[in-house]
This record gives structure tokens, C-alpha cells and sequence, in this order.
């Protein structure tokens, strides 16, 4: 009689093809694995157990020779248990019911321990609190209810007006804009690299070779056009940092003296901050909408600032834009910057420094979550709140000397001399 061509017990279950289909050497049905060290579906198998454990003894009606087919493996059983032990499956590969209750037991523990570890892992797992996660959306909101990238509002201001002479502090500017399109293929390595890669320092020496600072000269102050422009620009962006800051949890429980000496020390620093958004490293520049509000560092020597705040202005932007910070990084790191509790005026130190402490530990904990394998990025990112406190001095150093100065604090807007007023005094 004819018999089907199968795979069968001289194959280890390792040495399977996995590419050719699984087909039962006893009855030619799909195949479930190994049984009893042979390839067999799930009715052979179950009949091979079955009859061994019964010790049954079948007899074929017909001369022995039957064909076991899918269709026909039920009519005769003698014919079937014979195929079983032709394609080498074993009474010995039978488990006693013991044996079975316990392989069961194993599997079970096996799946119970493993279903423990993935819940350890899980506890493990760097999450985010209700509160935390409630915060993090409360400083996004405000950021996108006081920050229009659209920038439309830049209309209103008194025009930028980038006619006039040349001071010695707007040509270095363009000396600094140049260095970018040099050092270009440095942006494409770490935060660090940059401060490196980009020769800065050749601009520091352009001072002395040029001989006196630039304020010192009269040239610097005959024409700063761009100062009208530059301090409506100042004071609608102290409006929004204001606008953020009452949106922060629990800056307005704090007592309205703390609450303008925080905002009045730590206005630039935000600014600044806020300014990344909009700064393009391409070319060293801040876009801001059409080609008028497109800001080169020579625009705002045209207002007044000269490169030693400029200078460390663009390294900062630049650190800071290399740093790729998502948009919840970017508005937890502003709300820490404006809830410090070392500002000058501060009286509630204790509460502001909880309320900066307990937005540090959501920071840091939305890195853990989000950045799990950059571990020095918080740090660099508190670093750069360090660089802003130098900036800020530099800042409040050139402003007290463009404010003594009648005919340019003019230009100045009322909040502007406000905020920065108390530099001055």
C-alpha cells in the first residue's frame, strides 16, 4: 500500500525547516510540532497517548495495508497506531500524569515570574505624575498663548530703519556674521564643539588690533536707527514674558514684591531664552516673519549693544538651539530661569525656591522619560541658565550706558525703563 512522505523522528525539532509546511507523518493534516518524537497534529497525537496509555490492541478489518488519510484516520485504528510507530513515535516520550500536572506547574511559575518582572521593570519605568504631566500642559498653554511664532504683532512697532553710517561696532558684526558661513560645518557636532569650532576669539581681537572699545567712540553714538524698533520690540516681548509668568503655578500666590522683582531681574534672561525659537543657525540670525524682521547681529549694534554682549549672545543661542530641546524642555527650563530664588528684591526665598525645585525635579523627570540615554542634558541645560546670568549683567552694564544718555533713552518705551529702570538706579 502506498504510504505518504513525511518528515519523522530522525529530524531534532532544532533541525526543522521552518520554510516547508508542517505536515502530520501519520495522517497528512497540518502539522502542531513534535509529539512524541515524531511531526503530528493534534489528533495523532492525542490518539498515540491515548492508546498507549490504554494498551490497546487494535485489529485491522481489512489486510493491514491501510491508507491514513485526514479524512479516513478514524476508520481504522490499527492501521493508524501502526503509522504512529512507523514515523518513530515512543510510548517512553509519554508523561504520567504526574509528570504532565507538573510540567504544568513549571509553565505556570515560568509565566507568573515573568509576568512579575515585566511589572517590576514597569514600576521602574521613569513616569510622569498626574500633577507633573498637569504642569508641564499649564506651561505649554501659556507658552502658546503668549508666543506668536507668526509674529504679526511686529507690524505695530516703529519701523526698523537699518540706513545710516557704519559704526566700528556694526562692521564687527558683520565680521561675526561671516565666521558662521565659515564655521557652517561645525554645527553638525555637539553643543560643545561649537564653542570650539567657531573662532569667536578672533573678534576679541580685532579689538585691540583696531585700537579703543567701541563705545568710546562718537561714531558709535551718532546713529542708532534701529533703536526705536529694537525697544518696541523689547517691550512687547517683556509683555508676554509678564503674560507667561502669571500662568506659571503658583507665581501669583507669591506677594506682588516678589512677584516685579522676579520678573524685573529675570525679563532679558526670558527673553532671550524665547528669542531660540527664532534664532536660525544658518546664518546667525533671528527670523522673525518677512525680510524687515529678519534680525543680523549688525541690527542691534544699530540700537545701541555692542559684541561684548552680542559675542556671547550668538554662543548662547547657538549652545542653546544645538541642544534640540522639545518645546515642554524649552518652557520648564524658562519658568526655573524666572522662579530663581537669588534674584535681587526677592523676599519669599524658601517658597520660590520650592516652587523652582519642584519644576527641576518634573524637568528631570520628563528626561528621564523622554531622554533616556542623555544623562548630561539636564546639566547642560542649567548650565545655560549660568551663561544667561552673565549675559544679564553684560546686558544691564550697556543699558545703563545707553540710558544716561538723554537723546537715546528717549527712544526707550515707558515698560522698558520700567523693567530695566531699577539697572540704572
Amino acid at each position: 500500500m502506498e504510504t505518504t512522505v513525511v518528515s519523522t523522528s530522525t529530524l531534532a525539532p532544532d533541525e526543522f525547516d521552518r520554510n516547508v509546511p508542517r505536515i502530520c507523518g501519520v495522517c497528512g493534516d497540518k502539522a502542531s510540532g513534535f509529539h512524541f518524537n515524531a511531526m503530528t497534529c493534534e489528533g495523532c497525537k492525542g490518539f498515540f497517548r491515548r492508546s498507549m496509555k490504554r494498551k490497546a490492541a487494535f485489529t485491522c478489518p481489512f489486510n493491514s495495508s491501510c491508507t491514513i488519510t485526514k479524512d479516513n484516520r478514524r476508520h481504522c485504528q490499527a492501521c493508524r497506531l501502526k503509522r504512529c510507530v512507523d514515523i518513530g513515535m515512543m510510548k517512553e516520550f509519554i508523561l504520567t500524569d504526574e509528570e504532565v500536572q507538573r510540567k504544568k506547574d513549571l509553565i505556570q511559575r515560568r509565566k507568573d515570574e515573568e509576568a512579575m518582572r515585566e511589572a517590576e521593570k514597569e514600576a521602574r519605568r521613569p513616569r510622569l505624575s498626574d500633577e507633573q504631566s498637569h504642569v508641564i500642559a499649564t506651561l505649554v498653554e501659556a507658552h502658546h498663548k503668549t508666543y506668536d511664532d507668526s509674529y504679526t504683532d511686529f507690524c505695530r512697532f516703529r519701523p526698523p530703519v537699518r540706513e545710516g553710517p557704519v559704526t566700528r561696532s556694526a562692521s564687527r558684526a558683520a565680521s561675526l556674521h561671516s565666521l558662521s558661513d565659515a564655521s557652517s560645518d561645525s554645527f553638525s557636532h555637539s553643543p560643545e564643539s561649537v564653542d570650539t569650532k567657531m573662532n569667536f576669539n578672533n573678534l576679541l581681537m580685532m579689538y585691540h588690533e583696531q585700537g579703543s572699545s567701541p563705545d568710546s567712540s562718537e561714531e558709535e553714538g551718532s546713529s542708532f536707527s534701529m533703536l526705536p524698533h529694537l525697544a518696541d520690540l523689547v517691550s512687547y516681548s517683556i509683555q508676554k514674558v509678564i503674560g507667561f509668568a502669571k500662568m506659571i503655578p503658583g507665581f501669583r500666590e507669591l506677594t506682588a514684591e516678589d512677584q516685579i522683582a522676579l520678573l524685573k531681574s529675570s525679563a532679558i534672561e526670558v527673553i532671550m531664552l524665547r528669542s531660540n525659537q527664532s534664532f536660525n543657525l544658518e546664518d546667525m540670525s533671528w527670523s522673525c516673519g518677512g525680510p524687515d524682521f529678519k534680525y543680523q547681529v549688525s541690527d542691534v549694534t544699530k540700537a545701541g549693544h555692542t559684541l561684548e554682549l552680542l559675542e556671547p549672545l550668538v554662543k548662547f543661542q547657538v549652545g542653546l538651539k544645538k541642544l534640540n530641546l522639545q518645546e515642554e524642555e524649552h518652557v520648564m527650563l524658562m519658568a526655573i530661569c524666572l522662579l530663581s530664588p537669588d534674584r535681587p528684591g526677592v523676599q519669599d526665598h524658601a517658597r520660590i525656591e520650592a516652587l523652582q525645585d519642584h519644576l527641576s525635579e518634573t524637568l528631570q523627570a520628563y528626561i528621564q522619560l523622554h531622554h533616556p540615554g542623555e544623562r548630561l542634558l539636564y546639566a547642560r541645560m542649567i548650565q545655560k541658565l549660568a551663561d544667561l546670568r552673565s549675559l544679564n549683567e553684560e546686558h544691564s552694564k550697556q543699558y545703563r550706558s545707553l540710558s544716561f544718555q538723554p537723546e537715546h533713552s528717549m527712544q526707550l518705551t515707558p515698560l522698558v525703563l520700567e523693567v530695566f529702570g531699577s539697572e540704572v538706579s
